[in-house]
């Protein structure tokens, strides 16, 4: 057997790993982002619904994606079972497992808009519904050989088809559940409901940042031209870049160096550079995660004024920063990396590949949220209301929706032996 073809379907499932580790640093970041009585329920339903998502994906949502069909939805491959393990390129199960990781992040990404309000059933059938229904379309029309393909539409790795897809859902459901209670005032001020673990918020995002080398470099889909290390080392810098950026703007004008708001920069960085990162050189890496630093501050602000409550900044983090990394490609895309699409901006290109990345954004954007407020809306009507009730809410959901708690030992328990 060839080697190289080994190498490939090695380092693709080391990635694919790599990426589904990422459900881990989302555990971390969303609990520690939100309060102690909600963090039981965070870390299971990240699991259950990777558990969902993954079934999801292999009845339908693979063959919507890449089966034979149009440039707008896939119609082959269903309940996909290739046990091929010789040929060119890569396995097919190695393929599907890595698309399989990706199509769970997107689904996580989604549920930061549920955070400490929706009832458990919520998760369960939007995260089937999404599976089939949002994210495999998107896909289809990027990745899958659809019309945004046809058009050159450049997403290496997925600013707009995992992030932007996530976030316009999240920004769905935090419009119809509505803010936490005690978020906002009657004179329309905000409250701020601090997270109750800034290491275990630090120690996720590290987490998601190891695990996006995966995402951006296993991207490559192979090692014969190493070209995962360039692409690395654009991911990393434009990483390095989020983090100082948004560091340096909340400093400025607060007078404090923010740590959540730095961990977001860095998550922003890693969002923009999603899209661009094989087709950007080092020095524009940087620009666009020092970009994705500074925006993020301003859109994390935007959303608080607008009384959108999101607990977790994926609507900022996913939504603005994977907008940005979209369109950077526009910009700065060389004509020796735009392998698919053409130059951007700067080197010549045009305004060409940015009326393509602009078209990508808006009808992505628009369809994920519009398709995923739909959903919602039936459901909610339907199921009686997404959200816990308000003495539920209260209580935290890790008591309300699972009958115990994340942290057993900061609850008074009877005494074992007089049963006080």
């Amino acid at each position: 057997m060839d080697t190289i073809f080994l190498m490939n379907n090695l380092w693709i499932v080391i990635c694919a790993v790599l990426v589904l580790f990422m459900q881990g640093g989302f555990i971390l970041l969303e609990a520690g982002s939100t309060r102690m009585k909600n963090a039981g329920h965070i870390a299971g339903k990240t699991v259950f619904t990777v558990g969902i998502v993954s079934l999801v994906f292999w009845a339908l949502g693979y063959g919507l994606i890449y089966g034979e069909g149009n440039t707008i939805i896939g119609f082959s491959d269903f309940f996909y079972g290739d046990a091929t393990t010789m040929g060119e390129g890569l396995a097919g199960s190695v393929y599907f497992f890595f698309q399989l990781a990706f199509a769970a992040i997107a689904m996580t990404i989604a549920f930061g808009g549920f955070a400490e309000r929706a009832k458990l059933s919520s998760y369960v059938i939007f995260a089937v519904l999404f599976s089939a229904l949002v994210y495999p379309v998107i896909a289809h029309w990027i990745w899958g050989g659809g019309w945004l393909a046809e058009h050159g539409k450049q997403d290496f790795a997925g600013s707009t088809v995992v992030h932007l897809t996530g976030a316009m859902a999240a920004l769905a459901a935090t419009i119809i559940l509505k803010p936490r209670i005690g978020k906002y005032n009657k004179d329309g001020s905000s409250n701020e409901i601090a997270g109750h673990n800034q290491v275990f918020t630090a120690l996720g995002v590290l987490i998601l940042w190891v695990g996006w080398f995966g995402f951006n470099a296993g991207s490559t889909f192979g090692v014969a031209d190493a070209f995962f290390g360039y692409v690395a080392l654009n991911t990393q810098l434009a990483a390095g870049a989020g983090a100082i950026g948004s560091m340096l703007v909340v400093w400025a004008l607060t007078g404090k160096a923010n740590v959540p708001t730095t961990l977001n920069g860095a998550l922003a960085g890693l969002v923009a550079i999603t899209a661009s990162c094989a087709f950007v050189e080092p020095w524009a890496a940087v620009v666009i995660g020092l970009i994705a630093g500074f925006i993020v501050f301003f859109s994390m602000k935007f959303f608080d004024k607008k009384r959108i409550d999101d607990p977790i900044f994926a609507l900022s983090v996913h939504g603005t920063a994977g907008v940005w990394g979209t369109l950077s490609n526009g910009l700065f895309a060389t004509p020796k990396l735009a392998t698919v699409g053409r130059p951007g901006l700067f080197y010549g290109g045009g305004f060409e590949q940015l009326s393509v990345q602009i078209l990508g954004v808006v009808t992505c954007g628009l369809y994920a949220f519009v398709v995923s407020f739909i959903i919602l809306k039936v459901m909610d009507t339907v199921m009686g209301g997404l959200r816990v009730t308000e003495e539920e809410e209260i209580m935290g959901l890790d008591l309300s929706e699972h009958g115990g708690y994340g942290y057993p030992e900061n609850v008074s328990q009877p005494d074992t032996k007089t049963g006080a």
